[in-house]
């Protein structure tokens, strides 16, 4: 068995390191604490400033899907703190029900072709869909498995290239899932034992090589490279390795630890392993409290918003932004929530209607 496993893992390893455009890198862990504690936190690593800032989306936001004119169109049902990208995404984010939604770059990503007769939806708005229409995994998983709409990518902003991402979603409970378009079709993977992801190779070979790790014992050895296979198994060994504290500053402070273990060091290139980039920023989302934190490493301090506090209402609620700076270097400490200011909310990146045609044909991954 043990040889099979070795077998799976080289094979993976060899399809890793072949699949070649340049991407970026991140990790994303869900750790399950004592007295029902649930903590989400993510890295994000990219080779140059993702132009990140915080936002609150209040309830009642109209939405579209931006991808023509069969998009999707909602309305919003929970309030959500978000992390943007370039204020024309949302990369990361929790819900007011404790619903966490991150998006992390999977070059083997391929979505279905666009045709615009189907509704459409832009891989930018992805993660918020989630945050705005759901409380649980569950309740996520039952509709997007009806798959409403059609996922619909564009360039990276400045860039050639597509974006090719996957989507992981945790709630309150602990519940977590990975979904994923391998091959055109849309992939789900929901247990609550799905706590680790990182970026290639696609969650199922994950698994296997993770596989490979715990057979051998996180006590005796474990990967170090900032490679996303070995990332992601230091992280599945330490989310369930470090102490499952009653005490919920203990708890983030063990988290916190683990995230900055699977980082990527600020600065670090690695010509032959085009993949890796620096760590820019990291979340902890703690899902019981409803508290989420930022940390950019170019700053000294962590600093946090309290959701409970927050105004979602959509009567009195307003869209507000928090101005992280160039390269998230303006600091802020502890609750920072009367830090945020009233501002229009930003649009999410789509596709333009002379484009649409020339969208439609490329596959993920397609420069």
């Amino acid at each position: 068995m043990r040889q099979l496993v070795a077998t799976c893992v080289a094979a993976a390893l060899s399809a890793g390191l072949l699949a070649a455009p340049a991407v970026e890198a991140c990790t994303r862990f869900v750790y399950h604490g004592a007295d029902n504690e649930v903590i989400t936190a993510r890295s994000m690593d990219w080779k140059t400033d993702v132009a990140t800032n915080l936002w609150v989306f209040p309830r009642g936001m109209r939405r579209s899907g931006e991808a023509g004119a069969q998009s999707v169109v909602w309305t919003s049902k929970y309030g959500s703190v978000i992390a943007s990208g370039y204020d024309i995404s949302t990369t990361d984010g929790m819900n007011e029900a404790g619903l966490v939604a991150n998006v992390l770059w999977l070059v083997e990503s391929e979505y279905p072709k666009y045709d615009g007769t189907k509704k459409g939806l832009s891989i930018a708005a992805w993660a918020q869909y989630v945050l705005d229409n759901f409380a649980t995994v569950q309740e996520a998983v039952d509709t997007l498995a009806k798959e409403p709409f059609t996922i619909v990518t564009a360039n990276v902003p400045g860039e050639t290239r597509l974006a090719t991402l996957h989507l992981s979603l945790s709630d309150a409970s602990g519940d977590s899932a990975i979904i994923e378009y391998i091959d055109g079709k849309q992939v789900i993977h929901h247990s609550r034992d799905y706590q680790v992801m990182t970026n290639s190779p696609s969650f199922e070979k994950q698994l296997a090589l993770n596989a490979y790790w715990k057979d051998i014992g996180g006590t005796v050895m474990l990967p170090g490279t900032n490679r996303a296979a070995d990332r992601f198994a230091r992280a599945a060994f330490y989310v369930n390795a470090i102490p499952k504290s009653e005490s919920p500053v203990e708890a983030i402070a063990s988290v916190f630890s683990v995230i900055r273990n699977v980082s990527v060091p600020f600065g670090i290139t690695t010509p032959d392993q085009p993949n890796i980039s620096s760590t820019r920023w990291r979340t902890v989302a703690d899902q019981k409290r409803r508290l989420y934190f930022f940390e950019s490493v170019l700053t000294p301090n962590i600093f946090w918003v309290d959701l409970k506090t927050l105004d979602f209402s959509e009567k009195t609620g307003k869209v507000m932004k928090l101005e992280l700076g160039p390269n998230q270097t303006n600091i802020y400490s502890g609750v920072a929530n009367a830090q945020f200011r009233p501002a229009a909310p930003f649009k999410f990146l789509g596709i333009a209607p002379p484009l649409r045609a020339q969208c439609c044909v490329l596959k993920a991954g397609e420069e």
